[in-house]
């Protein structure tokens, strides 16, 4: 048996990466998943390598009405959703000073209120049945600041605030809602923040205590515990997988 059997689950920004890693865990794992994002190629591709399984729905995770056509669309293919992954994001850098207010209100718009709505669309449907896990992709961003990421810094705190309000309010109910802290994960996040140029990020995997990038593979792990009935009393939490990068403070060398 698997530890998802049975279970319903929506991801979000699940085309590549980690969304991607989770989706593929979660249908080995005994889950149906909608696989959410505005990449349809890769996205239709990965659902289809999933089978009966998966189905994929484009959506705009700021939109409300995106929202609420992938809740019918999963209710339609598989029933109501148990659990919920607000995984989509975006990354920005740039000086505070320098920081475009466009782009500012982009990454709120993607991170802050795509998770915002992801929890309000899914938790009457959640409440009805009595039970529920939402898991919040925040990040050590969302621990701790870092220069020229004053947005993406700014929606990862509020992710992380957000988790903590949803499960006091949605605790009594039977749902957990948590959130997730990645460090430094080997996606094409970086690289299209940086204008779909390489980053050599080796010299900052070398001040991880474990020495080494993590995987989206090591997150949708996480993830899936979560998800699982497994971490039945866990909710409310901040889990940091980041390969020990959070465990330091500022005069940390190696």
């Amino acid at each position: 048996m698997g530890e998802l059997d049975g279970k319903v689950a929506i991801i979000t920004g699940a085309a590549r990466g980690q969304g991607a890693a989770a989706a593929r865990l979660f249908v080995a794992e005994g889950a149906k998943v909608l696989i959410g994002d505005l990449l349809d190629e890769p996205g239709t591709e990965l659902a289809t390598s999933l089978g009966d399984a998966a189905v994929y729905q484009h959506m705009d995770v700021s939109k409300e009405e995106d929202w609420q056509a992938a809740h019918d669309q999963v209710v339609q293919s598989f029933g109501p959703p148990d659990v919920l992954v607000n995984n989509a994001g975006i990354l920005r850098f740039a000086a505070l000073p320098d920081m475009p207010l466009e782009e500012y209100l982009r990454v709120v718009n993607v991170n802050q209120v795509g998770t915002f709505l992801g929890m309000k669309t899914v938790a009457k449907s959640m409440i009805a049945a009595g039970h529920g896990s939402i898991v919040n992709i925040s990040s050590v961003e969302g621990l701790a600041g870092m220069p020229y990421l004053t947005a993406y810094t700014a929606t990862k705190f509020a992710i992380r605030g957000m988790t903590k309000v949803a499960a006091l309010e949605l605790g009594p109910l039977g749902i957990r809602v948590n959130s997730v802290h990645p460090g430094m994960i080997v996606t094409d996040m970086v690289k299209d923040a940086a204008g779909g140029h390489d980053v050599d990020l080796s010299p900052a995997a070398k001040r991880i205590p474990l020495r080494r990038m993590g995987e989206s593979e090591d997150i949708a792990e996480v993830v899936m515990w979560l998800a699982s009935d497994r971490s039945s009393y866990v909710t409310g939490a901040e889990l940091a997988a980041d390969g020990g990068a959070t465990a330091t403070h500022a005069f940390y060398m190696t």
